[in-house]
């Protein structure tokens, strides 16, 4: 990291905020030297500890306005300014040297104020956040253990404050009482002196004023220059216009050399009383240099705590720390820390597998403030700040962030533009590593657009294979199709509104943007006739490109939208269907338990049926019947016990096998939905959802033939777009009766039963023909994937908006709902966002 690069990204405004919260002007001196750190474990313990502090003064209530007031009852986080004590402490290791009094009451109170910080820092406040304090204050607490390793000095002050009070006045020590009340002694009677000389009439006519003056300590009076001989006495001084002679009265010549002695031993007893003071800190002096360096950098902890409060923001965690992360930046709802409130929040993904990202779109459109938004950031990060991000957002630590933004155009060095970023690339290239931030704006702009390409180009190449981070901004085309073609490298786009031709400052991952320059200068005033010639030398192609473009950008928010709906759709149905699986088991164990049943009822009456043959046997055996019968009747009853084992065996079979298909339902039904749909035919024309995200589109032809080992692909238009998909990503909309026999897809419930719609228009419906559309509008958003719309109902008398917003109140389906902005139509129109 450089000073150029910290100008570029503006790191020493932020710097500066920071430095001002601080309540030492040294400890702000100490900050206003530091720069980002470089090495994780100390980042993260910086952050540690300010992360401690900041919990404690939001736990404490310390951030409350009433938090500094000082009551014994609650005190808060002490906010008194700590003065300067550092050349005080250097003067002291100077031999012999003695300290006056205002240094002497400078010391005291700088570790009186620091004293209350040290032991503020490893004290509960307040009884409701005893349990949270418990953590924070245990013994392992960095801060807790940074305060108690300083040596205490509290010693030193009592000292201080034996001989000062707490204005810094001299206390009215023994040593002094008898020397001030002889000058109070002398001075009064020097006083009564002067008085005489006024109160009498025969020398108050010689005198210009009646109240003595003093000269060098001397009392003296003003006498007018024609009576200087009528007053015996020293003159001291004539003023300069020789009208006024200042003598001290022979009377009092004694008095006033009294006065000054005992002015002089006075100072002599304060100098003594001050160098046995003096000596008795400097005995003390180690002790005093590591409490004071110590103060300061808990005031350097303090002063980030603070910021981040004010800030409201949140520490970003370091993706090395995550498994499969190292690498990762991931910033949620980014926002400029400096543009306040006019800051848009950004949204910037980099996966693991990403380490550069072009981003395209039209000027003023924010891609400059986006990438100083991430290099600022992550200078911040490392800096030991809490960032205005939401949670969950990620970054890692890099040995330097560099950056190229601006015009560096310098007339002194006879530098273009073009030749001014190049010169400062090339000092980049010398320092980033593939742990390195490297930021470019305009990359290739400032000369030929051919060469400038290609030298991007190059520029690129290089910081892939060294696997920088990388963020660049172009109005290259061809760097749009780089994008595409290079692995690691995502293409991004600044949001822009078409309809009414301002960005939205807004970045869209995954798709180049447009520059927008006709449109821009057309809306600023450009002469039509010259906007109309320049669009007419826009080839074809390049006009198909630009369609296209503005077609992802549409798709992909579409499909964004989709997406969410569709896997929420997914798992509904996939859960509905194990349900059912499991009711279909249970029907056939409970079939399986009646049969069974009637097995045993069989069984029963098997054995009551053969004790009555047996009888009848025995009976037919005493009258006529003779042995052949008999046998007969027991072979049948040995048959018949011979099935129902065997019936029984057969049940007892069955019964293991369907445990056993229990126990895998759940696992077969998560691949149930996928072999349907395998089964389904693919033939052109046949619509389909395609991808994860589930996008509706069209067969067109048959890509690639599938075989035992991979499946076939098939191309399938998607709005103006046409891409390949393999089968096992296609889901069957509507399939070929000649093909399946007549049977339709069961996914042919999820097409909606009516065409929705991006705005809903109910002026002129009744109440209840509008609620009606209303309700068909949100199946249809539902079961499309369309999460957002809107809904032209009119002012007129309030009938019509009323009814539609009590619907949309109790719809559960839906998740907001708002008036649209005045140039969208105001209370008029409503804006509809669904869950």
């Amino acid at each position: 990291m450089n000073e150029k690069t910290f100008r570029l990204l503006e790191f020493h405004v932020i710097r500066d905020e920071v430095a001002s919260l601080a309540l030492s002007r040294e400890a702000g001196q100490i900050i206003l030297s530091q720069e980002p750190l470089a090495e994780c474990a100390e980042i993260e313990k910086l952050k540690s500890l300010v992360a401690a502090v900041q919990e404690r003064i939001v736990f404490s209530g310390a951030s409350s306005p009433s938090a500094s007031s000082g009551d014994a009852a609650s005190p808060g986080l002490p906010l008194a300014i700590l003065p300067d004590v550092g050349q005080i402490i250097s003067k002291l290791k100077i031999e012999g040297m003695v300290l006056d009094t205002d240094e002497t009451y400078a010391l005291g109170i700088f570790i009186e104020r620091s004293e209350a910080f040290r032991q503020w820092l490893q004290r509960s406040y307040r009884p409701e956040f005893e349990a949270v304090l418990a953590r924070t204050l245990a013994e392992d607490d960095p801060v807790s253990q940074v305060a108690r390793e300083l040596p205490s000095c509290a010693g030193i002050a009592a000292e201080v404050f034996k001989i000062l009070d707490r204005e810094g006045k001299l206390r009215d020590l023994p040593e002094f009482r008898e020397i001030r009340r002889r000058i109070r002694s002398l001075q009064k009677e020097l006083e009564s002196t002067g008085s005489r000389y006024a109160n009498n009439e025969e020398t108050r006519r010689m005198l210009q004023s009646e109240l003595p003056s003093q000269r060098d300590g001397r009392m003296v009076l003003a006498v007018k220059a024609n009576f200087r001989g009528r007053i015996r006495g020293i003159v001291h001084e004539v003023s300069s216009t020789g009208q006024t002679i200042f003598i001290e009265p022979e009377e009092v010549v004694e008095k006033n050399n009294e006065l000054l002695i005992e002015n002089r031993r006075l100072e002599a007893e304060i100098r003594r009383v001050l160098r046995e003071l003096s000596g008795r800190i400097v005995s003390r002096l180690d002790a005093l240099e590591v409490f004071h360096s110590g103060v300061l950098f808990l005031e350097t902890i303090r002063a980030r705590a603070r910021y981040g409060i004010e800030k409201k923001g949140n520490f970003v965690k370091d993706p090395a720390e995550h498994e499969g992360s190292g690498g990762t930046i991931i910033l949620k709802q980014a926002r400029h820390p400096l543009l306040g409130s006019m800051a848009v929040p950004l949204d910037i993904f980099m996966e693991s597998g990403i380490r550069t990202v072009i981003v395209t779109g039209p000027n003023t459109g924010g891609k400059t403030v986006a990438l100083k938004t991430v290099g600022l950031l992550a200078m911040m990060n490392q800096f030991g700040l809490a960032l205005p991000v939401v949670e969950g957002s990620l970054l890692p630590v890099f040995d330097g962030i560099y950056a190229d933004i601006g015009d560096e155009q310098s007339i002194s060095q006879s530098l273009s533009t073009f030749s001014a970023h190049m010169t400062n690339i090339s000092g980049i290239l010398a320092s980033a590593t593939e742990h390195s931030l490297v930021l470019l704006d305009e990359l290739g702009s400032g000369t030929d657009p051919e060469e400038g390409s290609a030298i991007a180009m190059a520029l690129l190449d290089h910081f892939i294979e060294r696997k920088t981070h990388l963020i660049v901004t172009t109005h290259h085309g061809i760097l749009k199709n780089y994008g595409y073609t290079r692995e690691g490298v995502e293409n991004a786009s600044m949001e822009f509104d078409s309809h009414t031709l301002s960005p939205n400052y807004r970045i869209v991952m995954g798709i180049p943007g447009e520059s927008r320059a006709l449109d821009i200068v057309s809306r600023n005033g450009f002469p039509p006739e010259l906007v109309s010639r320049a669009r007419g030398y826009l080839d074809e192609e390049r006009s198909d490109v630009s369609a296209l473009i503005a077609g992802l950008k549409e798709k992909h928010r579409e499909m964004d939208v989709a997406a969410e709906a569709g896997k929420k759709e997914e798992k509904r149905l996939l859960e509905e269907r194990r349900r059912t699986d499991l009711r279909e088991l249970r029907l056939k164990q409970k079939e399986l338990q009646l049969r069974s049943e009637g097995v045993g009822s069989l069984r029963n009456l098997l054995g009551e049926s053969r004790k009555t043959l047996e009888n009848l046997v025995r009976e037919l055996k005493e009258g006529e019947l003779g042995r052949e019968k008999t046998l007969k009747v027991k072979e049948f009853l040995s048959g018949l016990e011979a099935r129902v084992q065997a019936e029984d065996y057969g049940l007892e079979r069955e019964g293991l096998a369907l445990a056993g298909e229990l126990r895998s339902s759940e696992l077969r039904s998560s691949e149930l939905r996928s072999s349907e749909l395998r089964s389904a035919v693919l033939a052109p024309g046949v619509e389909v959802l395609a991808g994860e995200s589930r996008r509706r589109g069209r067969v067109l032809r048959l890509d690639r033939k599938g075989s035992a080992e991979t499946p076939a692909s098939w191309i399938v238009e998607i709005g103006s777009l046409k891409m390949g998909f393999l089968e096992t990503e296609l889901l069957p909309l509507a399939a070929d009766g000649s093909s399946t026999g007549g049977r339709a897809s069961w996914a042919a419930d999820l097409a909606p039963s009516t065409a929705v719609q991006i705005e809903l228009n109910l002026l002129g419906m009744r109440l209840s023909e509008a609620l009606e559309a209303l309700g068909r509008q949100i199946d249809a958003a539902v079961l499309g994937g369309l999460r957002e719309f809107s809904v032209v109902h009119g002012k007129g008398n309030g009938i019509l908006q009323k009814g539609v917003h009590d619907f949309l109140k109790n719809d559960p389906r839906v998740a907001d709902y708002y008036f649209s902005r005045p140039e969208m139509g105001g209370f008029g129109r409503t804006e509809v966002v669904l869950k």
